[in-house]
């Protein structure tokens, strides 16, 4: 549980770091966390209106550090930020941008990566 909320938290305070690595498990525990945010924002809708304003303010906000944390991420699989931008063909770009988010660390990253 305290690696749930530190990869959360962590993922906050670095937001506007893009530098840098993140681990494999830093980038799944953030991405469990968010999960679990955002259903119990969806759910806690059905009871109040403002929970919907809120979960859609956080769904917004939580991008900044989903896109710091991924291009990290991508880094660290000794991949290039650019890769990010598969996700933009439908289906097949999201399937492998999971693969590539559960590719191990790169030992040594090639030059420009680093």
């Amino acid at each position: 549980m305290s690696e749930l909320i530190d990869s959360f938290t962590g993922a906050w305070q670095r937001s506007f770091d893009f530098e840098g690595r993140s681990r494999r498990p830093a980038y799944w525990w953030f991405t469990l966390a968010n999960f679990i945010v955002s259903l119990g924002l969806i759910l806690l809708s059905g009871i109040s209106n403002i929970f919907g304003w809120v979960y859609s303010l956080y769904a917004l906000v939580v991008l900044v550090p989903t896109l710091s944390l991924s291009v990290r991420r991508l880094r660290d699989g000794g991949k290039h930020w650019a890769w990010i931008f598969i996700t933009l063909i439908p289906l097949a770009g999201t399937i492998w941008f999971i693969y590539l988010m559960c590719q191990p660390t790169a030992g040594v990253l090639p030059p420009g990566l680093s």
